[in-house]
This record gives structure tokens, C-alpha cells and sequence, in this order.
């Protein structure tokens, strides 16, 4: 087993540059498939002879996938070169989609959808690890960020163009335009990405104990408290903006819009942060969050407000990813391969429990008291997020005594992949 961590002595800084893009551009397309269903519920509805709640059901399996099969295939597959992963990870996910486009039957296309999730998570994993390898330790956040996102971009990109394509040619053309996506991906990944050694546990055994340790099942927690009390607010942001702001149509679309490009530019920016102190970042993330869910709270019938709460929110609340994700595979140690898809789907259980929340909570009070269900849920996480900053990283084996380390150094990554050529 080597344990080489990435220094930077890999390939040259044009090549890993590539190779990072390639990165972010699989999870662009695994982040299009996953939410541009959305858009074409009703034609899959209409087209399959099922309601629109029945074809909501192929969000839910997705989120399934992603959360319970992810891990699973990730286990399954954790002897596999990572660069093989990827490869695999990619053309498995255009099947999926492949079979979508031609699923004439719901059954069918709802397999489709949870083995599309599983790779979801598989990818999301794979690609954190490598990410992380291709680039010194300073700036592994950074790379972090780069996979991350692709998925927040996609939000703003790839699920209205997908839309619309699906609204001009039918819900088979998003599909279709998912699989050249991926199909480029796949290509990007062949050509740009290259060999990373394993600087982690081979076996699953190895792995688990280190992936399960109760300092990484604490992050996890952490992920999914804070992520979840978001997204009691997100899923129901466009009743809120149209039932208290009172805006409608093109509007609702434009505060959408500056959210989702606040939150891809959040997501870039965060893993710069993540590199100077990711568990000062959560920390702050969660206060912000906390701050936004007030301010929609208190001034929801002012348009102006909401928007600089929206654009405050997306930056910071969503920038928190790359820190989650880089704590996760820090804290675990020579489990980095099994905890990174952890955390992808811990990020998940947190979206659909969120949203679950977000439901009762808009059915229980209206949806001008979603916000404070929201609050309540992030200052509920801010003592798990705070005490997770005393978490201490592993350190290698055999590494000897450890060396005095800035808190940033000691805030990163420990036993991860190295990059090297080939």
C-alpha cells in the first residue's frame, strides 16, 4: 500500500489543471441528470399515463441511490484503480440514462433513476479523492471546489437548458443531451485525468474502520444537520417567493437564478476557504445560514431583502461544501475512498430530510413560517458544527512524531491519493 501524499510532484500544473476541469465536468453532468428531472415531471407524467406525485417518485429513487447505493457500489468497488472508478463510474451512468431514453415503462425508468444515484455517489467520492491527490496540500479544498462545482453550476446551467430541450423535443431529448454530456465527460475523464496511487487502506475491512471511526461519523452528522435545515427553506423557496415576497412568473425565475449563481460562485470560493481553516468555515457557514433564515423570516414581503438574503445565503450557506466534503476525507484518514461517497450521501440524507420538514412544516404553519423551521433546525446544528472543530485528523502511519503544524495544515487533508503520470 503506498502511502504517498499529493506534493504537487505529479503531473505538471497544466495537466492536473485538465484533469481537475474533466473532474468537474462529470459532476456538471451527474449534477444535470440528478435535478432536471424537476423540469419535466409533467411530461414524463403525460407521456407514461401517471400522475405527476407518481412521476415525482424518480426524485426520490435517485435521492435513494445516492444515499443508500452509493456507499454500497463504493464498497463493492474499493480494490478498483481510481482512475478505473471513474471510467466505469461515467459509462455505467450513461447506461443509465441510455435506458432511460427508451424506457417506455415506469418500472423500467425508476431502476434507471436509483442506478443513476448510485453512481451519483460513487463518482462524487471517487472524484474528491483524486481531486485531492492531483494538487499539494494547501490547496486541496480548492480541488474540492472545483468538483463541487461543476454540480452547483449544473444548477444554473445544465437543468434549464435540459428543460428546455425536454420541453422543444420531449423528456427523452434531456435524457439524450444527459448521455453526450456524459459521454464528453467520459472522454475528458480518458484523455486528462491520470493514474493516483492508493495512499489509502486496500481492503474494505481497512477501510470501514477508518470511514466508520466515530470522529468522521460526527462530520457526518454535521453535514446532514446543516445541510438538511437549508433545504427546509430551498424546497420551498418558490411558494415563499410568490406567497410572501409576492412576485410571480419571470421574477420568481430571477431570484432563482441570483440564488444559483451565488451559490456556484459560493462553492469555488469555499474551497479557498477550506484551505485556510475548513472548520471555521463550517462554523461561519452555519451563522450565516442562521442570519438568512431570520432576515426571510422578519422582512419576507421585502423584495430587496430577500434578494440580498438570497444572494448572502448562496454564497456563504452553499459554500460550506468543499469544507464538509475535504473534513470528511480528512478525519477519516486511510478511509478517504469510502468516506468521500460518506459524505455525498450524508449531503443527500440532509436534502431529502430537509425537504421532509420543509413539507410539514409548510402544510403545519404556512409558508411564511418555513424560515423559522429552518432557524430552529440550523441553531439546532450550530453545536455539532462547533464541536467538530476539536476533531483531531489521524496521522499517517509510521510517520513518526508528529511535526508542529498552522492550524490551516492541521485543519486538511492527511493520508490521501498521490497523483502520478501514466
Amino acid at each position: 500500500m503506498s502511502t504517498a501524499t499529493g506534493t504537487g510532484t505529479g503531473p505538471g500544473p497544466t495537466r492536473n489543471k485538465a484533469a481537475l476541469a474533466a473532474l468537474g465536468l462529470g459532476a456538471f453532468v451527474i449534477g444535470t441528470a440528478e435535478l432536471v428531472i424537476v423540469g419535466v415531471l409533467s411530461l414524463i407524467s403525460g407521456d407514461l399515463d401517471i400522475s405527476v406525485s407518481t412521476a415525482g417518485l424518480l426524485v426520490t429513487a435517485y435521492a435513494l441511490g445516492v444515499s443508500l447505493g452509493g456507499p454500497v457500489v463504493t464498497a463493492a468497488t474499493i480494490r478498483l484503480p481510481r482512475r478505473t472508478l471513474l471510467w466505469v463510474a461515467l459509462a455505467v451512468f450513461i447506461a443509465g440514462n441510455l435506458v432511460a431514453v427508451f424506457s417506455a415503462a415506469f418500472g423500467l425508468l425508476l431502476a434507471a433513476r436509483v442506478l443513476c444515484g448510485a453512481i451519483h455517489g460513487l463518482y462524487l467520492g471517487a472524484a474528491s479523492t483524486v481531486a485531492t491527490g492531483l494538487v499539494p496540500p494547501e490547496h486541496r479544498g480548492q480541488a474540492v471546489g472545483l468538483v463541487f462545482g461543476g454540480i452547483s453550476v449544473s444548477t444554473v446551467i445544465g437543468v434549464p437548458l435540459g428543460t428546455l430541450i425536454g420541453q422543444a423535443l420531449g423528456w427523452q431529448a434531456t435524457f439524450g443531451s444527459v448521455v453526450v454530456l456524459g459521454a464528453l465527460a467520459l472522454v475528458a475523464t480518458l484523455l486528462c485525468v491520470p493514474k493516483v496511487e492508493h495512499g489509502t487502506a486496500d481492503g474494505l475491512g481497512a477501510q470501514a474502520r477508518h470511514a466508520f471511526h466515530p470522529r468522521v461519523l460526527a462530520m457526518l452528522a454535521a453535514t446532514v444537520l446543516l445541510m438538511g435545515s437549508q433545504f427546509i427553506a430551498f424546497t420551498y423557496l418558490t411558494p415563499f417567493l410568490e406567497d410572501v415576497t409576492g412576485i410571480s412568473g419571470g421574477a420568481v425565475g430571477a431570484f432563482l437564478l441570483i440564488f444559483g449563481v451565488f451559490s456556484a460562485i459560493g462553492t469555488f470560493a469555499g474551497g479557498r476557504f477550506a484551505d485556510i481553516n475548513a472548520s471555521a468555515t463550517l462554523l461561519v457557514g452555519n451563522l450565516v445560514v442562521i442570519g438568512a433564515m431570520a432576515a426571510l423570516w422578519a422582512f419576507g414581503s421585502n423584495a430587496w431583502l430577500v434578494g440580498l438574503a438570497l444572494a448572502g445565503w448562496g454564497i456563504v450557506g452553499f459554500g460550506v461544501t468543499p469544507s464538509f466534503q475535504l473534513r470528511v476525507i480528512s478525519l477519516a484518514g486511510e478511509g478517504a475512498d469510502l468516506a468521500a461517497t460518506l459524505g455525498a450521501s450524508a449531503a443527500n440524507v440532509g436534502v431529502a430530510a430537509g425537504a421532509a420538514v420543509g413539507g410539514w412544516a409548510l402544510a403545519a404553519f404556512g409558508t411564511g413560517e418555513v424560515p423559522v423551521v429552518a432557524l430552529v433546525a440550523a441553531v439546532v446544528a450550530l453545536p455539532v458544527v462547533w464541536a467538530t472543530r476539536f476533531l483531531k485528523v489521524p496521522r499517517e502511519p509510521g510517520s513518526g512524531p508528529a511535526p508542529a503544524k498552522t492550524e490551516a495544515a492541521a485543519d486538511g487533508v492527511g493520508n490521501v491519493p498521490a497523483a502520478t503520470a501514466g
